[in-house]
């Protein structure tokens, strides 16, 4: 391994075409930087001995022409406020990355790239967000990037809205530009037609996507399961389309400056979201295996790479080279943005001086910090035996928020009215024609619209979160979260401060039937490292748990909210525990008997959502019979399990082993909780069309079961332990399962 060393005089072979790039202002060093680049590539994958060269070799000059010539950056500071986005969509081409955050001084060294893919490197596999210093977001799943980029772009104008919404276009310094890598496979993806049609619809002009139109992917020629015309279905949502072919001569011949040209007129173009087709030859200059599938995804092998180097004037038997003169070229890139950042905070200070109260604003966003006093605006509900649903409980807690704080904002996949997650009285988020009778705004509203397009949603509020300056929420049906489920992994992974409102969350919403109606959805979320998932009891609970997830803003969080109404529990009796004690994931609801004296309950009843009332029913059914039931309610499992050991036990304590869990969903995952005498009453199958106290009766859900359920337990604690124990699941007819004395 090597670097330092100057090329001396050896250069290209003359058959291979110089890039024309004369107005680019590109010389021979920094055509040496580029091919640098290819081998960087080529050398890193081989020496790990897996990943995608290709793509990477044949993009350099994009990357470098970004990197190097078009977007606002800083390398010292990869959080200025001012600097554009890159989003590198095709994750599994990192090196595309990582190689121009190395040359351009980004704080990754040779030995980094040298490390590629390997156990504690700055460089894995696909660029991880919070991970490598540069990277906007982490790309992996391909649609995904580019997805996110869409949010990216919709926070950035909903962000001009709020700090500087009379600056004309382009001389704010909240204005900025979202540059995206996008491959064959990201237009593939059903969540890229999802994104872009959106974007397209909200003429997002700040927005421009370089689709590299390679024609390979891991099988090889895509013409075997591709063959649309990308560009034609751009133009139809409505964006801005060009085309740049760098095989179009006959020859291949890399028009950087076609490229810059093309660039520029995107950049021009502020009313449309911009989609520059790229054509390029995978794996160009490797001269058997370019534009093959092989070069995709494997190693290159280290006959090829070295007929490569010969080719572009290296030395074969030299790896990881990198001259003097072009890291002193690249390493530009920071003065260039030393000088850029300067400019702009002249023009930042004007803007602070000129609004204080902005300025104010900004500083609290930028901090994440919730303003003082906040909480006095969250409703509290007045008891009703009659209830409301917590989704509608939401939505008011939504409202009362909205002047409060300005950066929580979002919508619904077409379910407004169904998921309550419109504030009243705030705008839409959408240009100014495209307002409707019902729906009125602007491209500064609050409103978000995203169609019924959940995956898109998903990735979007990711991208929205990404900017850090605002909090969004999206919602829809919890059955409908499968449709959303790899972006909430991405926010789970990235850590990010989105919130999902998923309404409908059982069999509670009755007639729609099973197709509509989550049965392991709950379980399927819960098994997501980092993500919250949140089910509260009563209208009071849902305050205390949208106040919660607000005061995070490490992770994302699913509200999980009914559609049927539930009671209001009288919270000023003494005989329930204050709502506000949701917040520490479970807590005591009801005491045994209502007498807190007692030394411990022969029974503890654990349940979320609208299955707590029915334990409290449980619970006066066995007071009857004598038998003292605590009632544990715990809408989130995650914040319980962060509770100190002490308080946990105090809910939960280990020597009452008689215990049942409450949920219409599946029971995986109460066993951890009932332990191995407890009972979990559930549902193991799928849901039926009738109303939803029906339901509850016909699938054994009622007081009764959980009942029976909490004597069968009490039972089998006078048995040695079983490991695994025993499960009490309900059946279509009413009965039960499990082992009864």
């Amino acid at each position: 391994m090597a670097s330092g060393h100057s090329g001396g005089t050896v250069r290209r072979d003359t058959s291979l075409a110089l890039p024309v790039a004369a107005r680019a202002g590109w010389d021979e060093v920094d055509v040496r930087a580029v091919d640098t680049v290819r081998l960087l590539a080529a050398d890193a994958v081989q020496k790990v001995g897996n990943g995608h060269p290709g793509t990477a070799m044949s993009l350099a000059p994009l990357a470098y022409l970004l990197f190097q010539n078009v977007m606002r950056h800083d390398p010292d500071d990869d959080q200025w406020l001012g600097r554009d986005r890159f989003v590198l969509s095709c994750g599994h081409s990192s090196l595309t990355l990582y190689i121009q955050l190395y040359l351009a001084g980004y704080g990754l060294e040779l030995s980094d790239l040298e490390a590629y893919r390997t156990w504690d490197s700055a460089t894995p596999g696909h660029p991880e967000h919070h991970h490598t210093r540069g990277v906007e977001i982490t790309t992996g799943p391909l649609g995904q990037g580019l997805a996110g980029a869409v949010g990216m772009a919709m926070a950035a104008r909903r962000e001009r809205g709020l700090l500087d919404p009379d600056a004309e276009a382009g001389t704010s310094p909240f204005d900025h530009h979202v540059y995206v890598i996008a491959s064959d496979g990201d237009m593939m993806e059903g969540v890229t037609g999802e994104a872009a049609s959106l974007a397209g619809h909200q003429e997002l002009g700040d927005l421009t996507v370089f689709y590299d139109s390679n024609h390979i992917s891991i099988e090889d020629d895509t013409d075997v399961a591709f063959s649309e015309d990308v560009p034609a279905r751009f133009a139809a949502y409505g964006w801005h389309v060009q085309t740049v072919d760098w095989t179009g001569t006959g020859s291949y011949v890399e028009d950087v400056d076609a490229l810059l040209a093309a660039t520029e007129a995107a950049r021009a173009e502020t009313g449309r979201p911009s989609l520059i087709m790229l054509r390029t030859l995978i794996g160009w200059p490797a001269p058997t295996k370019q534009n093959t599938g092989k070069a995709h995804g494997a190693a290159l092998g280290e006959d090829e790479i070295a007929a490569t180097k010969r080719l572009l004037g290296f030395d074969p038997e030299a790896h990881f080279i990198v001259e003097d003169e072009v890291l002193a070229r690249t390493r530009q890139a920071a003065e260039r943005g030393r000088r850029a950042h300067a400019q702009w905070d002249e023009a930042f200070a004007a803007w602070q001086k000129a609004n204080p109260e902005r300025a104010a604003l900004l500083d609290r966003l930028q901090e994440q910090r919730l303003p003082d006093g906040w909480t006095d605006a969250l409703p509290v509900f007045p008891a009703d035996p009659k209830g409301m649903a917590t989704r509608a409980a939401s939505g008011e807690v939504l409202t009362a928020l909205a002047p409060i704080l300005p950066e929580l904002w979002g919508g619904s996949a077409d379910l407004a009215g169904s998921n309550n997650t419109t504030m009243d009285g705030e705008p839409s988020f959408v240009p100014a024609d495209r307002q409707t009778k019902e729906w009125k705004g602007g491209p500064y509203g609050r409103t978000l619209h995203f169609g019924i397009r959940e995956h898109a949603m998903g990735a979007i509020l990711n991208g929205i979160a990404l900017q850090s300056l605002t909090r969004p929420y999206g919602g829809t049906f919890l059955t409908f979260s499968d449709y959303m489920r790899p972006a909430v992994r991405l926010a789970a992974l990235m850590q990010l401060p989105a919130t999902y409102v998923w309404t409908h969350d059982s069999i509670g919403l009755g007639e729609d039937g099973p197709t509509h109606q989550p049965v392991e959805h709950l379980a399927a979320l819960r098994a997501i490292p980092g993500l919250d998932v949140v089910r509260p009891a009563d209208a009071n609970e849902t305050t205390a748990c949208w106040r919660t997830v607000l005061e995070h803003n490490d992770r994302p969080a699913a509200l999980i909210l009914s559609r049927q109404n539930l009671p209001v529990l009288d919270r000023d009796n003494g005989q329930y525990a204050p709502a506000r004690e949701a917040g520490r994931g479970g807590y005591v609801l009801a005491e045994a008997g209502g007498d807190s004296a007692k030394a411990a309950p022969d029974v503890i009843l654990v349940a979320t959502g609208s299955e707590v009332q029915i334990a409290l029913d449980a619970r006066e059914l066995l007071a009857a019979d004598g038998v003292a039931a605590r009632v544990v309610s715990m809408p989130c499992r995650e914040w319980f399990a962060a509770q100190p050991a002490a308080y946990q036990d105090e809910v939960l304590p280990s020597d009452v082993r008689a215990r049942v869990s409450v949920e219409a969903a599946v029971g995986q995952g109460w066993r951890d909780v009932v332990g191995d005498a407890g009972r979990i009453v559930s549902l193991e199958h799928y849901g039926a069309s009738a109303d939803y106290q029906r339901l509850y009766a016909e699938f054994g859900i009622t007081p009764d079961a959980v009942a029976a359920a909490a004597r069968d337990s009490i039972h089998d604690t006078q048995r040695a332990p079983r490991p695994g124990g025993h499960q009490f699941t309900s059946t279509p007819t009413g009965g039960s399962t499990g082992d009864r004395p």
